[in-house]
């Protein structure tokens, strides 16, 4: 199921579709408790020493993966049912629980608020957690077409297409539907597309989701959850009447609401990825360099388009289109977007005074260029990003550095 490689550009994930038996699935579930059961002790073990460090601030204990590695030597040694499962899945637990401990503990050095900060490790409930075991290449292997993991576990993949390389690791996971998934990590390959001779600016925004200097290559709102609101909607009504009381198990009709309106949720993330991957595509094919606006999507969770904003998934098309740029070996730049909206993209002159988003129309006082206000914006990032020899040397004195992602 491995085709021949080339030239490998970093990492990529593969992700499959899993026929699982209900033996597996039983083996699957048993592994994911003792993993789960490892993480849990990790959160406690960090509890108890960052409490015994703000006691005593003489004690400098420190809770990284190496001491979890040996206390889950000690956890295998002293319990009979977690020695039976496999310690590669239970070393990766730790290895994802030191990820996310340092990302947190990162954030808040850096004094981030706390709605933009990574929180601490919680504790995973049983039945609330979603499964997720992850193998590295002493845990599983590939072979007559089937999944082999450690502890003797086979899953069926349907391989909906070939791996380019073999495989570094794989994580078997399980959605909110139930349906099994193993994403495996291979080396990226670049398959260089021929010189097209033309470059690109692009604008993010929230009415079209992205605005370019081509009209041809303007990327419109294709508003998928706004189309599914009325049937998510309805999913939610049936849940809310047949939301069992405290303490009761949940009704058929509430389970299968809820199953409901996880597909629709499923679906309408898979429509958005595949129209975003599908336009990278097109853009990366027809332009030898992208000047791209680096857009911060995050604070519009704050604003009254947060919804708008998050149904365009405007992060997901971006990161979309840098992984295209890379594979097809196109040189990408990504603009600080800082004052693109007053800028003009003729002469450089900047307006005195923000403009309001109600104003779609963008006019220079200095030389009258009339033009829409976020193709102006598109024209903008060229001239940040030198792309355009005709407007290189207007680029504002004093402007933030662009960087090149590519």
């Amino acid at each position: 199921m491995v085709t021949t490689p080339s030239q490998a550009v970093g990492h990529a994930r593969y992700g499959y579709r899993l026929r699982v038996s209900s033996t597996a699935e039983k083996a699957l579930l048993a592994e994911w408790d003792r993993c789960r059961w490892v993480w849990n002790q990790c959160v406690a073990t960090s509890k108890q020493v960052h409490a015994r460090n703000r006691a005593d601030p003489g004690d400098s204990r420190t809770c990284g993966p190496a001491q979890l590695d040996r206390m889950l030597t000690g956890w295998r040694a002293g319990h009979e049912w977690l020695a039976a499962g496999a310690s590669v899945p239970q070393q990766q637990t730790i290895r994802d629980f030191a990820k996310s401990r340092a990302k947190a503990l990162k954030d808040i050095k850096e004094r981030l608020p706390v709605k933009r900060r990574a929180g601490m490790p919680r504790f995973k409930k049983k039945g609330l957690a979603d499964p997720s075991l992850n193998y590295t290449l002493r845990g599983f292997r590939v072979k007559d077409g089937r999944l082999h993991l450690a502890g003797g576990i086979v899953l069926t993949v349907v391989w909906s297409r070939a791996l380019p390389a073999e495989p570094s690791s794989v994580r078997v996971y399980r959605d909110r539907l139930g349906h099994w998934y193993a994403s495996f990590v291979v080396p990226a390959q670049a398959e260089p597309l021929p010189a097209a001779g033309r470059m690109i600016g692009i604008d993010w925004g929230v009415r079209e989701t992205a605005t370019t200097t081509s009209d041809a290559h303007d990327l419109p709102h294709a508003e998928y959850g706004r189309k599914a609101q009325a049937r998510l909607s309805r999913y939610d009504k049936m849940m809310a009447r047949r939301k069992p009381a405290t303490g009761q198990p949940s009704s058929n009709g509430y389970r299968t609401a809820k199953r409901l309106r996880a597909k629709q949720y499923k679906k309408i993330a898979r429509q958005r990825q595949d129209t975003g991957r599908k336009w990278a595509k097109k853009v990366a094919r027809d332009h030898d360099a992208l000047a791209v606006e680096d857009f911060k999507p995050k604070f519009l969770a704050r604003s009254r388009m947060a919804r708008k904003a998050a149904d365009a998934a405007i992060g997901a098309t971006k990161r979309a289109l840098v992984e295209m740029a890379r594979k097809h070996g196109r040189t990408l730049r990504l603009v600080n977007p800082a004052h693109t909206t007053m800028d003009c993209a003729r002469c450089g002159v900047r307006t005195k005074h923000a403009l309001p988003l109600s104003e779609r129309t963008y006019t220079c006082t200095a030389c009258g260029a009339v033009s829409p206000r976020d193709k102006n914006s598109a024209h903008v990032m060229l001239v940040r990003a030198g792309l355009t020899p005709a407007g290189a040397d207007r680029v504002r004195p004093g402007s933030p550095p662009d960087r090149q992602a590519v």
